[in-house]
């Protein structure tokens, strides 16, 4: 069989056997807070005064684009992660119906999604602990609080974090859900702290001009890519997040229902935050003095004189950061688990710790690169290469979704995707867009880069070494 056509059927995707299988032990609610997790971070902190800048008070508008673009693609994985409820999210799902070597594809994206995301998330957050250990006066010698690329020896905070949070998605993967569902609480605490206080001092007047730059993006005479359009292409990123509440399939309890709750509820939620923060901070202030901030929320309080939740809401960007390098780094360690498992890596990486129902192995494997990356480099703009990852994956979900429609329309679904040939098509169209206008040419070209080591990589082994291609010998 030709590996374009081998393919893992659906019922074998979703039965794997005892010794390789992970331990079930999520429920809706660690779902929904793994999916918040994910999604707000430092992006609500930044990108509402960013995406202002670019789209005025019309950024309201950005955010409802990227939630119906986001919200489509969650009602696709909804589909396939309640039909195929094993590990590997947007892998998985491929492999079951596009074939092998576009799973690879997929599978290769999302490995450099997750890890390059998780390890600036690591560099970001030990940014905010240099300014802490700064400001207390701390003796700590500035060297050791950057990487080589970034004028330093080593970054230790970032090793730190990556190092916790690798040794808690090791202890068990409910513990790390519970802890992660803590900070969630909040995080959200904090920015319904800040709607509130902000909402006090709305004034609808701020909104007036509402669409200063325009709906469609274009270039303005400073050379800045301005619109709602272009706005849109920016906070997306502020979005990705919840496609990692799929790859805990396999360890939910109840995958028929808990699944569906997990990702289109963090998502409907994330979605509200978004816009209600937004508007908010668009009442509070004009846009033209928040957007230049690089803390636009914490500004708009101080501006207020509301000092003491200014600072309350700074702290909950520091605790934001943790929850978002635990559900990366463990959507991480499960694609390479999975993959490894299917044979396109080394099997042995596929071991599962009997006692803990988790993969220490892959697990720690995961954490030691993400520490090594986030320890040297400056991942500044290797970064957005994460967003290229994303999209990929949501347009091959989707894509997968109308394919098997087609192929088995008679297959029991848990959960349909309502109107499929509307929300099917908007998802990936609304997802090339984004890539093509929201990414600079270095991205795009850094991608395709990935993907052609990934295929050389593939050739060299697991197009001859998967389960599949043995099964074929």
């Amino acid at each position: 069989m030709s590996f374009w056509n081998r393919r893992k059927p659906v019922d074998v995707a979703a039965a794997t056997d005892a010794a390789h299988r992970l331990k079930p032990t999520l429920s809706w609610p660690h779902l929904v807070a793994m999916g918040v997790g994910a999604i707000v971070g430092t992006g609500i902190y930044t990108l509402t005064g960013i995406g202002a800048g670019l789209a005025g008070p019309a950024v309201v508008l950005s955010f409802l684009l990227c939630g119906v673009i986001c919200a489509c693609a969650a009602f696709c994985y909804a589909e396939m992660a309640t039909m195929i409820p094993a590990a590997g999210s947007a892998y998985t799902y491929t492999y079951s119906v596009l074939g092998e070597l576009l799973a690879w594809i997929v599978g290769w994206s999302l490995i450099l999604e997750y890890t390059v995301a998780a390890a600036a998330v690591a560099v970001g957050w030990s940014a905010h602990v240099a300014e802490f250990i700064q400001a207390a006066g701390w003796s700590v010698p500035t060297p050791l609080l950057h990487g080589v690329m970034a004028g330093g020896v080593v970054d230790l905070p970032a090793i730190v974090i990556a190092t916790g949070v690798t040794a808690l998605l090791i202890i068990g993967t409910r513990e790390s859900a519970t802890v992660n569902l803590i900070l969630v609480i909040i995080k959200l605490a904090a920015l319904v702290l800040f709607v509130v206080l902000a909402t006090a001092a709305f004034d609808s007047a701020r909104f007036h001009p509402f669409m200063p730059y325009g709906f469609a993006a274009h270039l303005d005479a400073d050379g800045v890519k301005r619109g709602v359009l272009a706005a849109a292409a920016l906070v997306f990123f502020a979005f990705y997040g919840f496609d990692a509440v799929s790859t805990a399939a396999e360890e939910t309890k109840k995958p028929e229902r808990d699944l569906t709750i997990g990702i289109i509820g963090s998502m409907v939620l994330c979605t509200t935050i978004y816009m209600a923060v937004a508007a908010s901070a668009l009442g509070a202030s004009y846009f033209g003095d928040f957007s230049k901030s690089g803390a636009p929320l914490v500004y708009i309080l101080n501006g207020l004189n509301h000092g003491m939740a200014a600072q309350v809401v700074a702290s909950a960007a520091i605790i934001a950061l943790p929850t978002v390098i635990l559900v990366l780094m463990y959507g991480q360690s499960r694609i390479f688990f999975v993959m490894a498992r299917d044979g396109l890596l080394p099997p042995r990486l596929a071991a599962v710790s009997r006692k803990r129902g988790t993969p220490v192995l892959m697990t720690s494997l995961t954490g030691l690169v993400v520490a090594v990356l986030a320890a040297t480099l400056k991942l500044d703009q290797i970064a957005l290469l994460a967003n290229a990852g994303t999209l990929c994956a949501f347009v091959a979900v989707a894509a997968s979704m109308l394919v098997l429609r087609v192929r088995e329309p008679d297959r029991a679904r848990v959960f349909r995707t309502p109107l499929p040939w509307v929300i099917g098509p908007v998802c990936i169209v609304g997802c090339l867009y984004l890539f093509l206008n929201g990414l600079p040419a270095f991205t795009q070209w850094w991608f395709l880069f990935w993907n052609a080591c990934g295929i050389i990589v593939y050739f060299a082994y697991g197009a001859w070494r998967s389960r599949l291609a043995r099964a074929e010998l």
